[in-house]
């Protein structure tokens, strides 16, 4: 399907087919978002977020963003783990894209003339055409636009889904990514007053399923459809080699720990394009979380741990009480532990002895 690569004659004309067959036969009606002021947004790598209002400064707007679709190897861990990863601008996962709800988001995808696979795009955000995908196959050297209106506020996963074995491969290569829509009149907490936050990061979680030699290491391919069947092969089992955060172990550890500041609200925006996880942050809580990312209801509160379906983002709000380094894990502790899935935040302040106190250090029994 829209997933392989060049020269399967047979391969390209049914992705084409799919693509005709999902187009609209006749619009029911013109788009409302003729007339309405464009916006482009600049796209930054995770864990970073691109500059947004809090609270819609206006009438709903068309944000425009750009997608380049990059196949290169990317080194997944200290173990010679490496993988041909599929990627959005270049990152693991796909960069945030940020709107309010009724805005319109126009993306350009572009899949170029370097590449050798067919990609597409498939926005959970968006209505109808398989979220997008159906409308979006582009051969490398082609470039697609899309516009979908932001019906509902809420983190959303996207993803590419060419078709057949080709989604699940895509999705576990890094080809994922998050789009945050927020209510117009920004978050509101469980009382549904008003809340803000100071910092906001994005936290893409990504299972990886590498093939191993007959003597154990991790196999290098010259190409992504070289690493393909085996890759298939150990996706079957449903046992992936590394979990990690943002695309590689330790990539949101140490020196690329998270900053923050005693006092100041982070929100947590974490996403898992393809399996469950139960996001824990050790030493803290999830003030307000928001269940499957949804921003309609009332989050819920205080919360140690908190749940993300496969496919789905979620939110989650915390102020920090005390400095130090705080651990971020998914609470499978086999998988934060020993496959990769960690990160941490290094936050700054002054230390309150009313909320923790060492009363004696360890010392020999008496």
């Amino acid at each position: 399907m829209g997933g392989m690569f060049r020269g399967e004659g047979a391969a390209a004309a049914l992705a084409l087919a799919i693509v005709l067959a999902w187009a609209p036969a006749a619009a029911a009606g013109p788009s409302q978002a003729a007339g309405l002021e464009r916006v482009r947004q600049t796209l930054v790598a995770p864990p970073f977020v691109p500059e947004h209002t809090q609270v819609a400064d206006g009438p709903p707007r068309v944000i425009q963003v750009r997608l380049v679709i990059q196949e290169k190897r990317l080194t997944v861990g200290p173990d010679g783990a490496t993988v041909w990863a599929m990627r959005y601008n270049g990152t693991v996962p796909g960069p945030l894209i940020v709107a309010h709800q009724g805005d319109y988001v126009e993306v350009t995808l572009v899949n170029p003339r370097a590449n050798t696979l067919v990609h597409n795009v498939d926005f959970h955000a968006a209505t109808g055409g398989l979220g997008g995908g159906a409308l979006t196959h582009v051969a490398p050297g082609q470039e697609s636009v899309l516009r979908f209106k932001a019906t509902r506020a809420g983190v959303f996963v996207y993803h590419c889904a060419p078709g057949g074995a080709m989604i699940p491969w895509h999705v576990v290569s890094g080809m994922n990514g998050a789009i945050l829509v927020l209510p117009r009149d920004g978050l509101k907490d469980a009382a549904g007053r008003p809340v803000r936050y100071d910092r906001a990061y994005y936290i893409g979680e990504q299972d990886f399923y590498l093939p191993r030699g007959e003597d154990g290491r991790f196999t290098d391919y010259p190409s992504p459809v070289a690493e393909m069947g085996d890759m298939l092969n150990v996706m079957r089992a449903l046992t992936p080699t590394h979990v990690v955060f943002n695309g590689a172990v330790g990539a949101l550890t140490g020196t690329h720990a998270l900053p923050a500041k005693v006092g100041e609200r982070v929100l947590i925006l974490h996403a898992q394009a393809n399996r469950d996880s139960r996001p824990h942050l050790i030493g803290g809580h999830g003030d307000l979380v928001w269940p499957g990312g949804a921003f309609a209801g009332p989050p819920l509160t205080d919360q140690e741990t908190w749940f993300v379906p496969g496919g789905s983002a979620v939110a989650a709000l915390y102020r920090f009480r005390q400095p130090g380094v705080y651990a971020y894990v998914t609470h499978n502790l086999i998988e934060a532990a020993l496959l990769g899935a960690t990160a941490q935040f290094k936050v700054e302040g002054a230390w309150d002895d009313d909320l923790m106190e060492q009363v004696q250090a360890p010392r020999p029994i008496p």
